[in-house]
């Protein structure tokens, strides 16, 4: 008896998961090509224009572990479609927006909507494909939706910012958002709570909750107040504190949102440690090459898209296809060193691009090693990321690396962008002309991001357990598919 109409249904349903995925990821840089056009439009001055960005990264970064355990005590196909639904209701918001508060209160409701979406997909791409080979490729497509969409964002957003204007970058998204929960309501199965809701953590929850939310709150104002500065020196230390109350509450409830023993998984805790400093890094390489391209090789807002489409190609191909094989033949641990290493290697290309450079010769080789790379590793970070763990607390684990994520990302272009600052102002205190200081700038924050991705490769190939058993998220990839 044919399944067919089954695992159509199942690719049918990723197809669409990837979609919203989609949308969550480019609203993360989509907004940065068109942020003159909104300051000019809206009136805001360079202190507040930073709230357009910041306001969408402190609660996605926030709601995040929050969000994937909602979807376990509710049911994931019910937080998602509620996600986003909110999600386009705030890009509406965000679209027809006619003054800075609304703007800006609307890209905090999308932030929060954007978490319980991107929490929640991955729980449900694991409900639904349960066979090793399957479940590597499906998440081969996952992968490359949340690796290339911030590259696809800076091409879009600037072709939308010259064609159109800044409101269409939103807008965009409210078409997409009714047609995927149209289809998701459909098509994504109904199944119910895999935990029970009466065991919510809620102290818990409150507490992880604004420890995490006041710790990026430090981290983006870092750069503007001064690292030093009481004020970050005080959301730091409450959000430590908060930190430590919060592992004090999950060692003695009887419920805990966390369960610290997940932590005790190898496979777990090294991917998450791998995933915070490859998001360091990753963030780095995305946002300083697209400053590097733009105000020391004079790129236009639509060239910096245009460039980055070698890296998306490439990830394309792996992602898609060739990562998955990899996974089914050498495992998770060695295909995640390997792609750590060569986008190691594209960073610090990189930091050796001059100020002189030419595409061809210092920005696509780099291009190609990191797309190269990303495609290869994502996969198995994730893979990694959901083995060991039981069905009723995926949607915790992907809670978890997801935050891993944002806050490695967060916190690593905030620390290397003031890396950068401080060097380029040190050269510019020597003597050295403005743009060789700029340059001298990125080309240190580019080493320091390479380092962080040597780590995480060193890390992912001494620590990492190979084998059918450690491989829980890719179980019986060493046979046929049932």
């Amino acid at each position: 008896m044919t399944r067919e109409p089954e695992i159509r249904r199942r690719w049918t349903a990723l197809v669409l998961l990837c979609l919203g995925v989609l949308m969550i990821v480019l609203d993360t840089t989509i907004v940065n090509v068109a942020l003159p056009s909104i300051r000019a439009d809206l009136g805001f001055s360079e202190q507040t224009l930073v709230w357009v960005v910041n306001a969408y990264m402190l609660t996605f970064g926030g709601l995040l572990l929050l969000s994937g355990r909602l979807g376990d005590l509710f049911g994931q196909r019910r937080m998602f479609l509620l996600g986003l639904a909110a999600f386009t209701a705030a890009s509406v918001a965000c679209g027809l927006a006619q003054s800075q508060g609304t703007l800006i209160a609307a890209r905090a409701v999308q932030g929060v909507a954007g978490a319980i979406v991107s929490a929640v997909s991955l729980s449900l791409i694991m409900t639904l494909f349960t066979s090793g080979e399957e479940r590597a490729r499906a998440m081969g497509v996952y992968g490359f939706v949340c690796a290339g969409g911030g590259s696809v964002g800076v091409l879009l957003g600037g072709v939308l910012t010259s064609l159109l204007n800044w409101h269409w970058i939103f807008l965009v998204n409210v078409p997409i958002g009714v047609a995927v929960y149209g289809a998701c309501a459909r098509l994504l199965p109904k199944t119910g709570a895999l935990a029970d809701r009466t065991r919510l953590d809620v102290v818990g929850a409150v507490l992880v909750t604004v420890a995490l939310t006041l710790a990026v709150h430090a981290v983006v104002r870092g750069n503007d107040v001064g690292w030093t500065s009481p004020v970050t020196l005080a959301e730091l230390g409450v959000a430590l504190a908060l930190l430590m109350a919060f592992i004090v509450v999950e060692s003695r409830v009887a419920h805990p949102l966390v369960p610290l023993r997940l932590f005790a998984l190898r496979n777990v805790a090294t991917a998450n440690v791998v995933g915070v400093l490859w998001a360091a890094a990753m963030f780095a390489w995305f946002f300083l090459s697209a400053l590097y391209m733009q105000r020391v090789l004079d790129y236009t807002a639509l060239q910096v898209g245009l460039a980055f489409l070698p890296a998306n190609l490439i990830m394309a191909v792996f992602s898609l296809g060739l990562s998955a094989k990899v996974v089914m033949r050498f495992g998770i641990r060695g295909p995640l060193a390997l792609g750590l290493l060569v986008a190691a290697a594209g960073l610090a290309w990189f930091a050796r691009a001059p100020v002189t450079g030419a595409f061809v010769v210092d920005v696509l080789p780099a291009m190609l090693m990191i797309g190269l790379g990303a495609g290869v590793a994502f996969n198995p970070v994730l893979l990694a990321a959901m083995s060991d763990v039981a069905p009723d607390e995926s949607g915790l684990a992907s809670g978890v690396v997801n935050t891993s994520f944002m806050m490695g990302g967060a916190l690593g272009l905030a620390v290397l962008a003031s890396v950068a600052s401080a060097r380029t102002e040190r050269l510019a205190m020597a003597g050295t002309d403005a743009m060789s200081a700029l340059n001298g700038g990125y080309g240190v924050a580019f080493a320091m991001g390479s380092c962080a991705a040597l780590l995480a490769a060193a890390l992912a190939a001494m620590l990492l357990r190979t084998g059918e058993a450690a491989d829980g998220a890719t179980a019986g990839a060493t046979r046929p598919a049932p």
